[in-house]
């Protein structure tokens, strides 16, 4: 018997009415360090006019209307109501209670130069104390940290920091984008299949409850969408997604896609587009920041290295091309070097064969900064989740799989990994939103 899919993403015909981004946005961040403090520090110097937000596809992508011989190209915040620069407000949650001028200082991703001007507005910035649990995150600790009787406690104090962050700065909606550490690897237990399950979990304090988890609970009952920006096992739970729908709530997840698997995504379509085969991809990374020093955990890094080994799998479908990449050797290490600091290095061996098999050979040396790459996710992520609630959009956001190296599909569904999918995936759901023709790319008319 084929099982039934049970689709979580909007599945109506036609378009609902965008509700206008009338009032103030707030993006509420539960993890407040080097991604978090440079994704605000890039919003403000924006709004000054000091810098530009390069990299937000919000900001600076444009989208296709119509034929090409139309030459319409407008600037995707011109097509979709979004909420404006100007009327974001932050906050979020950290275990260490520096506002957001110390912490840019300690991540030292932004030189001083470039915080100066900024340093009135993001020492007023700082951070609720923050539901933690070292069982989950052992590498770090930090003082400003909620204590509760229960998991149901804490996820109802969470609750009530929304709901006071929202009335305190006169917000009329809020997000919330996770930029917090990578828990410990988990599997969905019982606890996780049903929101009712996952309740008395809460009320019991269930050891196979994360602290992600609670965030998302607590965010889905205040009907504020979430976005996981980690690779935890948070909203990726039938209880959660579950909730989401009940609640009319959108969800979208998991883990930023930045630096070495951004590069697979572009690459690993590009051999099969040419039908290269694949011996073996090893993948190794350096990384020193405070994300290097949880992954420094063996648990932590499972957590990591199963969302990077989901990616070639999913694009090179071994199943369909058994020749070619039935037998791939897929590796990934980081290995924590505090000298490097937030400048990840990403060292990529690719070994690949081609015609009557001979072997070929790509080396890709990638020194990324990590939150630089990870600010603008950031701020499209919490943009556009903002635009699917106000889209009536519940549930799993599939069209945002761009932004992801795990990205989230309905059950029975694979998920796409492809970015050049995923941006047209991402580009066909706007034009949806708008009623505008969807682009295939066909091209045949212009030949009849």
């Amino acid at each position: 018997m084929t099982k039934k899919i049970r689709f979580y993403d909007t599945t109506v015909s036609k378009p609902r009415p965008i509700k206008p981004a009338k009032g103030k946005l707030g993006i509420l961040l539960p993890g407040m360090g080097a991604v978090a403090s440079t994704f605000i520090a890039g919003v403000l110097s924006t709004r000054k006019g000091l810098g530009k937000p390069i990299g937000s596809l919000t900001q600076m992508g444009a989208i296709r209307l119509g034929k090409r011989t139309d030459h319409h190209n407008p600037k995707i915040k011109d097509f979709v109501p979004l909420a404006d620069l100007n009327d974001i407000v932050f906050g979020g949650w950290d275990i260490f209670p520096d506002n957001m001028y110390q912490a840019a200082c300690k991540a030292g991703v932004l030189e001083h130069a470039h915080l100066a001007p900024l340093r009135q507005e993001l020492e007023k910035i700082k951070p609720m104390k923050a539901v933690f649990d070292s069982n989950y995150v052992s590498r770090i600790s930090g003082p400003n940290v909620k204590k509760g009787s229960s998991k149901m406690d804490l996820a109802q104090q969470l609750m009530a920091d929304i709901q006071q962050f929202k009335k305190t700065n006169k917000c009329d909606r809020i997000v919330i984008v996770w930029c917090g550490s990578t828990e410990k690897f988990q599997t969905a237990a019982p606890v996780h299949q049903s929101w009712a399950a996952f309740e008395r979990g809460l009320q019991e304090s269930s050891p196979e409850i994360s602290p992600s988890q609670i965030y998302a609970y607590a965010a889905i009952k205040c009907g504020v969408p979430f976005a996981n920006g980690a690779p935890n096992l948070s909203v990726d739970i039938p209880a959660i997604q579950d909730l989401a729908i009940k609640h009319h709530v959108p969800i979208s997840g998991k883990d930023f896609k930045t630096g070495q698997t951004f590069m697979k995504t572009v690459l690993a379509p590009a051999f099969k587009a040419r039908l290269l085969g694949m011996n073996g991809w090893f993948s190794a990374n350096i990384l020193g920041n405070r994300d290097g020093e949880v992954l420094d955990d063996p648990e932590a890094f499972k957590t990591k290295e199963e969302s990077k080994l989901s990616v070639l799998d999913s694009i090179l479908q071994p199943d369909v091309y058994p020749e070619l990449y039935g037998n791939v050797d897929h590796r990934v290490r980081i290995v924590y070097y505090p000298p490097r600091g937030d400048n990840k290095e990403g060292w990529d061996n690719i070994d690949i064969f081609g015609w009557m098999g001979y072997p070929m050979q790509i080396k890709v040396n990638f020194l990324c900064r990590d939150s630089i790459l990870a600010a603008p996710i950031v701020l499209d992520l919490a943009l556009f989740m903002d635009l699917a609630q106000r889209s009536a959009m519940h549930g799993i956001q599939e069209w945002l799989s761009f932004y992801f190296k795990s990205p989230m599909a309905a059950p029975g569904l694979h998920p796409e990994h492809d970015l050049f999918i995923q941006l047209m995936k991402l580009k066909n759901t706007l034009r949806w939103l708008r009623g505008e023709e969807l682009i295939t790319h066909l091209g045949i008319e212009y030949y009849d």
